[in-house]
């Protein structure tokens, strides 16, 4: 199982989630010529490399039209830029990306953009299905945390021209980056929220901002003496949709890490990290070869030979991993079989109703059971007596190997020579 786990010991932002995620794949170059070609007008995404107390890592610029978002805040997650002038907003909208006052020669304003016209710009895109479908979901839980925030309906809430199009390249670069890494399970830390306060258009509001803590309710989450908004509303609604459990690091082999660099310097590194590897437990050698079985059994006392033989075949033909008999004694000493069948855990309905049907007992009993197997793998060899193909298994510190009885059967019959040669 291929497990994405997110260290947010620093919280996140949408832009050093995409960072941390773009270390994972093969080529993050080519990543960004995609997503620079997705059809965001106006919007530059670059790869930058970053330094956070020593260690290296990405720190992933989005512009718009040439500036790049800033905020008040002092951790500043999002993007600075040292232009001074004056948005004036004349609707209630987020302070994702807070919004904040700038100091020019004039003032402009700016247009503003409600979930509708969000999901249109998304739809619009030249992205996957999955990338816009999941894109729209992670923006309809800021809308519902800036509605709550605000006391207004989701319909009402609207987010800045410029923070709306940074925040749509931050989101739907992390859906892209993980359609791509495909990951079976995303684990998320606790999330650092920072403490303090945070200054924005509304007033000075208290860290994690609204928004951001009616995002992560029901998540685990803490403040740690590190001033400033660690957790942005965009970072917390990427964790929140895409993880599948929120927990501490589980056994996992990493096979890569990537760092993923916020703006701001602190004393702690100012980073997220993404580990990337496989499930491990020294009970499992591998989803594939291990997991959960049914093993279906039923008492038989009164089936001819032929009969029991004739059932097993059904049940073979009908995809059973296995099918025996062990002899039994029931009632009055009486002689009788256990007719056992071993099957995937989604065939155990139907191989119990080929049971019902096929012998004549009148119930089967069900167990779930843990196996544990060897990893297999399957090679030729040539011999005097022909090609023999050779089965091999693998794993807990094993290994070990075993001709196929098909093939030193039939190389037994047409050589001649009896079976132990073949196999010697």
């Amino acid at each position: 199982m291929k497990i994405l786990y997110l260290e947010c010991a620093m919280g996140a932002a949408g832009d050093m989630l995409m960072a941390s995620l773009s270390e994972l794949i093969p080529n993050a170059d080519k990543f960004i010529e995609k997503i620079n070609g997705i059809g965001l007008h106006g919007i530059t995404v670059s790869k930058l490399p970053s330094v956070k107390c020593g260690i290296t890592g990405t720190y992933i610029s989005v512009t718009v039209n040439g500036h790049s978002e800033d905020s008040s805040d002092v951790h500043n997650h999002e993007h600075e830029h040292h232009h001074e002038h004056r948005h004036e907003h004349h609707n209630e909208h987020s302070h994702l990306h807070h919004e904040h006052e700038h100091h020019h020669e004039h003032n402009h304003d700016h247009h503003h953009s409600g979930l509708h016209e969000i999901e249109h710009i998304i739809d619009s895109l030249n992205v996957s299905e999955f990338v816009k479908s999941h894109a729209i979901e992670v923006y309809k839980l800021i809308a519902e945390a800036e509605s709550h925030a605000h006391g207004k309906p989701v319909s009402e809430i609207h987010f800045h021209e410029v923070g709306t199009l940074d925040a749509i390249a931050d989101i739907v670069g992390v859906c892209m980056l993980i359609e791509e890494i495909a990951p079976d399970k995303i684990i998320v830390s606790p999330v650092n929220l920072g403490s303090g306060h945070v200054h924005c258009a509304h007033g000075i509001l208290p860290v994690p901002a609204p928004a951001t803590a009616y995002i992560m309710r029901e998540a685990p989450a803490y403040s740690s003496e590190i001033k400033g908004e660690l957790c942005t509303p965009t970072g917390a609604a990427l964790l929140k949709h895409f993880a599948s459990e929120f927990a501490s690091m589980k056994p996992m082999i990493t096979e890569k890490i990537g760092y993923g660099m916020g703006k701001k310097d602190f004393p702690a590194a100012n980073c997220v990290r993404a580990f990337l590897g496989h499930e491990f437990s020294e009970n499992i050698v591998s989803d594939e070869s291990n997991g959960e079985v049914a093993e279906l059994e039923c008492n038989i006392d009164d089936m001819t030979g032929e009969a029991l033989g004739f059932a097993q075949e059904i049940l073979f033909e009908h995809g059973a991993l296995d099918v025996f008999t062990v002899p039994i004694q029931m009632k009055k000493s009486r002689p009788a079989y256990m007719l056992v069948c071993i099957c995937n855990v989604s065939d155990s309905d139907k191989m119990a109703k080929l049971m019902l049907a096929h012998t004549t007992t009148f119930g089967v009993r069900r167990k779930i059971c843990r196996r544990y197997m060897l990893d297999r793998s399957f090679s030729k060899i040539n011999t005097e007596y022909g090609e023999i193909t050779i089965k091999t298994g693998t794993g807990y510190g094993i290994e070990k190997s075993k001709p196929e009885y098909s093939d030193i059967a039939s190389a037994a019959k047409k050589s001649g020579v009896p079976l132990s040669e073949i196999i010697r």
